[in-house]
């Protein structure tokens, strides 16, 4: 560019500076090319720029559902400094991932063995309560979505009462987020009863947000009677930003991934089954979801709703988080990623 052709747009910017009081930062992105600006409001290159906490993040090695998967909890909770001082005597959410059921696709839920896993190991550190919760974003009939799914056994077997989020009571509270344009989230009222709230994740691919783990499973706690199904109000505010809202608001406690048998592919109910034989828990949502992107050969810096978590709700950056339990590369097998689908394409994790 010739000295002249910068010197005009330079001119008139420091004429409108002296006859608007616009402020030095809003002069710097005035004179910056538009390519640039676009760069920099990037969440990728604005993840780069922020700084994280360091946060934990705890593998386990479960080969199939039929091994020992509460002593594996147990063991991250010892890692993670989870013991009896902090859960006894409280009351403990368990929300799975329960979206639809298909006899020819038990990998699309949570497997109702974690969870009577979780629930022991729960139980066996002192909780006084332990529910399961559920607000499944595509079948409205509760029951026939438990029974099929084997989870109903389950709470019969270890008398684990069940709480149907989607007709729940409900409060509404300022959306603390602030990334969509809902003002307020309206909540299901069992989560003011519940002293820790503990995503129970699907390790799984996603058509429309990349990858649906701990963050995004936090979806079905909104209630369907009042967000509809499949949750059309926080879809058309935005998939992404609602997950960043919803987890800033409620500020969940604890996350548990099931990574026995994942998704890959067209998930999150059309993939197909991916043994990668992990749990992966942790206390910071966007640092175990950045754990299980690695796992799963997936670049969480290139996942749009974690690079903008990054720094704001937690870590996910491979160097601010502590790995506990199981080195990533000695579990990680790449998910099948599909091009057709637009929010797959440039996740592939460079090693």
């Amino acid at each position: 560019m010739r000295y002249r052709d910068w010197q005009t747009p330079f001119a008139a910017a420091l004429e409108t500076i002296r006859s608007s009081r616009i402020t030095r930062r809003e002069l710097v992105f005035r004179l910056l090319p538009r390519g640039l600006i676009t760069l920099l409001s990037l969440p990728l290159f604005q993840a780069c720029i922020r700084t994280e906490s360091a946060s934990e993040a705890f593998i386990a090695k479960v080969p199939h559902y039929g091994a020992d998967i509460r002593s594996a909890i147990l063991s991250g909770f010892r890692e993670l400094g989870v013991g009896s001082g902090e859960i006894k005597g409280k009351t403990i959410l368990l929300k799975p991932n329960l979206v639809e059921t298909r006899a020819d696709a038990p990998h699309i839920n949570t497997h109702p063995m974690v969870i009577r896993a979780a629930a022991d190991a729960f139980r066996s550190l002192g909780a006084s309560h332990v529910l399961v919760g559920e607000g499944s974003g595509h079948c409205r009939d509760t029951l026939r979505l438990l029974e099929e799914s084997g989870m109903a056994d389950v709470l019969v077997a270890e008398r684990i009462p069940f709480v149907d989020l989607n007709y729940d009571d409900v409060y509404t509270v300022p959306n603390a987020g602030g990334r969509s344009r809902l003002n307020t989230l309206t909540l299901p009222l069992t989560l003011r009863k519940a002293d820790w709230v503990v995503s129970m994740a699907k390790l799984k691919t996603h058509h429309w947000a990349g990858v649906t783990l701990s963050m995004k499973n936090l979806f079905g706690l909104m209630p369907g009677s009042f967000y509809g199904w499949p949750k059309n109000i926080l879809h058309h505010a935005g998939i992404e930003n609602c997950i960043f809202d919803i987890n800033a608001t409620v500020k969940p406690h604890f996350a548990i991934v099931d990574g026995i048998v994942g998704m890959e592919g067209d998930g999150p109910i059309m993939g197909t089954p991916k043994a990668a034989g992990v749990i992966v828990m942790g206390r910071n949502f966007p640092a175990v979801d950045a754990t299980c992107s690695r796992v799963m050969g997936i670049d969480p810096g290139r996942v749009d709703y974690l690079a903008d978590s990054s720094g704001r709700l937690g870590a996910i950056r491979e160097e601010n988080i502590r790995q506990r339990g199981e080195p990533i590369d000695s579990v990680s097998s790449d998910f099948d990623l599909l091009q057709k689908i637009p929010a797959h394409r440039g996740l592939r994790l460079r090693r």
